[in-house]
């Protein structure tokens, strides 16, 4: 069992950067691969990346990747978001998932955990 509770978001100006954490409870964190989803009003929830549970492979949706970076630290049970030139079209209620399967995934059906969420705003 893993629970995971997002912290960070908040409001940006467009060309700021923000990053957004995710604390995670249970002893199997080191052994689950993770990702970060967001979805805004009205749109489905989209990936936007994830990570092996080693931190040593790490991948992208084509609208964040160069602006975004996703990073672990399995000896405090944390992963990151750090976002970098943020457009207001990131506006939206990110969320960190967790599975115990090896291998990429792009759905949010193919994860397990789910946080709560936490909401970032990028304004003009």
């Amino acid at each position: 069992q893993v629970q995971l509770v997002e912290s960070g978001g908040g409001l940006v100006q467009a060309g700021g950067s923000l990053r957004v954490s995710c604390l995670a409870s249970g002893r199997t964190f080191s052994r689950s691969a993770m990702g970060w989803f967001r979805q805004a009003p009205g749109k489905e929830r989209e990936f936007v990346a994830g990570i092996s549970w080693s931190g040593g492979s790490t991948y992208y949706a084509d609208s964040v990747k160069g602006r975004f970076t996703i990073s672990r630290d399995n000896a405090k049970n944390t992963v990151y978001l750090q976002m970098n030139s943020l457009k207001p079209e990131d506006t939206a209620i990110y969320y960190c998932a967790a599975t115990q399967r090896s291998g990429n995934y792009y759905s949010p059906y193919d994860y397990k955990y789910w946080g709560q969420g936490t909401q970032v705003t990028v304004s003009q």
